[in-house]
């Protein structure tokens, strides 16, 4: 019993340090100010805890604070969770890149529910070494046809978040989402083989969720010298990171994969030519350099190559941050693997 009690202050304590020795005081309060559901787990201790869960993850899965903390995310695991789509994340933090899935979890009361599960590393800028993995989770919500029920109706939200997306669940009927949120927890006759899939909307909000998140990270660490310790990444491995940094051009990496095509590296250059900083700049699509004297068809021009995803060259009006205009000769070219899949888009 004593041992047991001192591995678990020894946890404690290990979580509070590294949550603290990166971030200043306040981070928390700035965190839990955020409206989204979302973890932050370290892999780099035993277990692979979690160390801050948001008040909207607590609400969401039943959960308290002080009953998260300090565990491992399988604990929202259960019966009918799709083996294959746990293995999926374990290989993502393996390779230490993103990832976003959808996942059947469970509440603390046993009810299963949907949710797009968007996984993303985050990294040392010193080093390039992933210090956290940031876990954003957002219900699916099911709807029927003529339901005449918006995405950001929050009574909507409450009523069907936790049923699962099976037809005899998927109902119009108010009638049919009481009786489905009523049913026994033990999730008897829940067929795992018919998947929520998420709407553009949801997946809007997961990339949403994730720039704010790194965002205040970024903005509440701990500085050391005259660079911050800590910011936010998406796909790239530490070891590209490191790569890119090297590279003294001005250009941007997004990912084709993602809802609205977001920048997951910018480099140095590129934030010094626009005035942005990195959070600023990091799950946003490259439209905000775009202003009201942007030719419109230079626009198309790119997005049909995207489309296309073949590589082009326009010269466009584009906006730094602070509204004064520049001349921009973009080069836009999709990466693609061995395969001939494309990976990523560099302008």
């Amino acid at each position: 019993m004593e041992e047991f009690q001192q591995s678990a202050s020894h946890l404690s304590t290990s979580i509070q340090q590294s949550f603290h020795t990166r971030y200043s005081i306040s981070v928390q309060d700035a965190l839990n100010a955020l409206p989204h559901s979302f973890t932050i787990t370290d892999p780099h201790i035993s277990g692979h805890p979690i160390i801050f869960a948001s008040r909207g993850f607590s609400k969401m899965s039943g959960y308290s604070n002080d009953e998260i903390i300090g565990r491992n995310g399988r604990v929202f695991q259960g019966p009918k969770t799709n083996r294959s789509s746990v293995m999926e994340i374990r290989e993502a933090i393996r390779e230490e890149r993103a990832l976003q899935i959808t996942l059947l979890n469970y509440r603390k009361d046993g009810t299963p529910f949907w949710l797009l599960f968007h996984l993303t590393p985050v990294f040392d800028h010193k080093d390039g070494r992933v210090v956290y993995f940031l876990a954003v989770q957002v219900p699916i919500i099911k709807r029927g046809h003529g339901s005449g029920l918006s995405d950001d109706e929050p009574g909507l939200m409450r009523e069907i978040v936790f049923g699962s997306c099976r037809r005899e669940v998927c109902s119009d009927s108010p009638i049919e989402l009481g009786r489905v949120l009523s049913l026994d927890s033990d999730t008897r006759g829940l067929n795992i083989e018919e998947t929520c899939e998420a709407s553009e909307a949801e997946k809007r909000k997961a990339a949403t969720a994730i720039n704010n998140v790194l965002s205040v990270l970024t903005t509440y660490s701990e500085c050391s010298g005259k660079r911050c310790s800590l910011l936010g990444a998406g796909i790239i491995s530490s070891s590209l990171n490191i790569s890119l940094g090297r590279i003294k051009q001005s250009f941007v990496l997004t990912d084709t994969h993602f809802p609205d095509m977001p920048i997951v590296y910018a480099s140095d250059a590129f934030l010094k030519l626009t005035g942005y900083a990195r959070h600023e700049v990091l799950w946003r699509n490259c439209r905000f350099l775009s202003g009201a004297d942007t030719d419109t068809s230079a626009i198309e021009q790119i997005k049909i190559c995207i489309k296309a995803e073949q590589a082009c060259t326009v010269r466009i009006l584009n906006y730094r941050k602070n509204k004064t205009t520049f001349w921009n000769l973009l080069h836009i070219s999709p990466i693609r693997n061995a395969t001939g899949k494309n990976l990523l888009c560099q302008p």
